[in-house]
């Protein structure tokens, strides 16, 4: 990717953020239900590699699946969006605190509504470090956590594989959709590979070699519907009056499926950055 697209990306404007903000609020309430959820030996390695479990931060923490497998190894977690509405859907949990953090919000006022500097045993990032404002992300990063002993991961899924009558069908679907996702997606259907990530890495090769990884679901082609529904670039193109799904569309992915009711087990391309401060 050349570096005048990466920079542009890397630092994307403060209405292109408020923009992917509004989406998620418009699909917070299939987003749970579409989702594919991490595994638990995922947070099991994490914690393994702090030093203590006192305090995580997961942030973009949407309907807050990944703070709450975090909450199995650590004391507290703080779990934060910039989606209220996504955040009314948070799963309930004892050791959870969700935030609402705007962003209008200064990084003083994050800072303390977190835990001051140097508090933070673990930062996660589920499918969402790739919208953010990576160089005020990696310095609020950098300034939170634990040191020595803090890390930060950062992941994404990108794919899923079916079986080969299903997967060149998905293929031409999520053909259609290019043109309606946001630029930052780029990170993504790269596998995170051109991510920018200022850390010491510890999972995965290196900046450029994240961990690749499997999330194995079993999936109703009911509930593959309402995840293609909940994609950005299907809402966007719907709220400028074009419909991706048409019905001829879903009738194509349901033969391709198999029938409606027939649940497949699928498993999502996923890839994985953790890395601590350099000092």
């Amino acid at each position: 990717m050349p570096n005048a697209i990466k920079a542009k990306i890397a630092n994307p404007k403060s209405a292109d953020r408020e923009k992917m903000a509004g989406l998620f609020d418009q699909q917070a309430d299939i987003y749970l239900d579409a989702r594919p959820t991490y595994p638990l030996q995922w947070y099991s390695m994490l914690a393994a590699r702090t030093l203590h479990r006192s305090l995580a931060w997961d942030v973009g923490t949407g309907n807050g699946q990944a703070a709450i497998g975090v909450a199995e190894h650590y004391e507290q977690v703080i779990g934060t969006d910039v989606s209220e509405a996504q955040l009314q859907h948070a799963i309930p949990h004892p050791k959870v605190k969700c935030l609402y953090t705007p962003l209008s919000i200064s990084d003083e006022e994050l800072l303390s509504s977190i835990g001051g500097e140097n508090s933070v045993d673990l930062i996660t990032v589920a499918q969402a470090v790739h919208w953010f404002d990576l160089p005020k992300f990696y310095s609020l990063v950098t300034r939170l956590l634990r040191k020595p002993g803090g890390i930060v991961a950062v992941w994404c899924y990108n794919n899923f594989a079916v079986n080969p009558t299903f997967d060149p069908v998905m293929k031409r679907f999520h053909d259609t959709t290019l043109p309606d996702w946001n630029p930052n997606i780029q990170y993504v259907f790269d596998g995170y590979k051109t991510l920018l990530f200022h850390l010491k890495v510890l999972v995965g090769g290196s900046e450029g070699q994240p961990l690749a990884l499997d999330i194995p679901k079993k999936l109703s082609f009911e509930g593959f519907l309402r995840m293609l529904r909940s994609w950005p670039a299907v809402v966007t193109a719907k709220n400028q009056g074009v419909d991706l799904l048409s019905e001829n569309v879903v009738k194509e992915l349901e033969t391709a499926w198999g029938r409606s009711n027939l649940v497949r087990s699928v498993a999502y391309k996923a890839f994985m950055l953790a890395g601590k401060v350099k000092l």
